[in-house]
């Protein structure tokens, strides 16, 4: 019986089967190969090709290993990482605590703060990332004679975007668009840009063309119709909400948008469906808080405050929900708990200081006011049916309208024109 070597493929000693180095020269040994006595043997040039295949395996085996080796040095590397990153995160944990034991900072204020920075950063490299796809698709939607200025405005647009120059940016891609009336994803990225710096007339402007050039575009549709209701053109803004919740499902942005123009018509039942449409579409800290107000205008109080201290639970330091709860408890009766409520919103630093100057008045001269206005317009007015009033509600119906069928277009960057 013939005996059978492993045969070193640098030196070509013979070594023991099972060995895994060479004995002569250190070479990490590769597959066994065919005995030098085979190639004389009839079907030499089989077997020859039966050697050139397993010099092809071994050389594959060789670098499996040495990748194994590299993914072993690898992922000893990370946990080495993640062990140092756990401990300073335990530290600066510690020294979070022992400066909040004494009074030297907020740990919830800077939790808070954190999450915030946190959600920021993560929302501009995705930004970035969106706006990267979206000068593809302008590129690629323009059909014209003069494709070398519609590119160049194109590109210098989207660069002073990445640098921060939205508004030098935004006039580079509106001369653009004027090269391209027809181009539906700039003037749907014109027109969310305008929507979100609460230029109405541009965004009603540029999504108009949006929806003409493309009326499959879903998100140009939605703001569409928010933009409509805030022009004053409320019926047609019902119509385009009501597509777009028959045509792309339920969103926050839609069914809260026709609440508030149901509510400015004084229909506060209806808006109180449509309102609970929202908060189940998209459940919020500002969802719960509407819920609560509107509750409390139908006089259904118990409602309004389970509402309201939910709205609490997801944000405590929402003081204009602690101004509502405050009116809610004093009605029916809870005069000590209204107070403290009161208190939180008169200590609080508020966007909406009417709110403060209000709770000082109650606690001042125990006075409740009557008919508390939840939406901005005035009886008889026509603008502003959907973003009027409360800011933080705005910006919500903003962030929740911007993130609507987000695989459509990215959301533009912040900025006043």
């Amino acid at each position: 019986m013939r005996a059978v070597s492993h045969y070193c493929q640098k030196c070509l000693a013979a070594n023991p089967l099972g060995q895994e180095l060479c004995g002569r020269c250190g070479t990490r040994l590769m597959l066994v190969v065919e005995p030098p006595a085979a190639r004389f043997e009839e079907g030499g040039l089989a077997a020859t090709h039966e050697e050139h295949l397993l010099e092809r395996i071994s050389a594959l085996e060789n670098r499996l290993m040495r990748m194994t080796d590299k993914l072993e040095q690898t992922l000893d590397l990370l946990l080495r990482q993640a062990k140092n990153a756990y401990f300073d995160h335990a530290l600066i944990d510690t020294l979070i605590t022992v400066l909040a034991e004494t009074n030297v900072l907020d740990a919830a204020r800077l939790n808070k703060l954190w999450r915030e920075r946190c959600q920021k950063d993560t929302a501009e490299q995705e930004a970035a990332a969106r706006r990267e796809k979206l000068r593809h698709k302008v590129l690629a939607a323009y059909k014209g004679a003069d494709a070398a200025a519609f590119e160049r405005e194109v590109q210098e647009g989207f660069g002073l975007l990445a640098l921060k120059q939205p508004a030098q940016g935004v006039r580079k891609l509106e001369r653009a668009a004027a090269l391209h009336p027809a181009n539906a994803p700039l003037h749907a990225f014109l027109g969310e840009h305008f929507f979100e710096a609460g230029k109405s007339t541009l965004a009603l402007d540029y999504l108009e063309r949006a929806v003409a050039s493309d009326p499959r575009n879903e998100k140009a549709h939605l703001l569409l119709g928010l933009v409509c209701g805030d022009a004053g053109q409320a019926a047609r803004a019902k119509k385009l909400l009501r597509d777009s919740v028959r045509r792309a499902g339920a969103t926050f942005a839609a069914h809260y948008g026709l609440g508030r123009l149901l509510a400015a018509e004084g229909k506060w039942s209806e808006a109180l469906k449509e309102f609970k449409r929202a908060a189940a579409a998209s459940p919020s800290a500002e969802a719960h808080y509407v819920l609560g107000c509107v509750n409390h205008q139908l006089g259904r109080d118990r409602m309004a405050a389970r509402h309201l201290r939910k709205a609490i639970e997801e944000d405590r330091f929402y003081a204009e929900v602690f101004y509502v709860l405050g009116l809610v408890l004093w009605r029916v009766g809870k005069t000590e708990e209204a107070r403290a409520a009161f208190e939180v919103v008169r200590a609080a630093d508020l966007k909406e200081p009417r709110y403060r100057s209000s709770a000082r008045r109650i606690l001042r001269t125990g006075e409740v006011p009557q008919g508390f206005r939840l939406f901005g317009p005035e009886d008889g007015e026509t603008k502003q049916l959907i973003t009027g009033g409360d800011k933080r509600l705005a910006a919500a119906l903003r962030r929740e309208a911007l993130a609507a069928f987000e695989d459509e277009g990215p959301p533009p960057s912040s900025a006043a024109r």
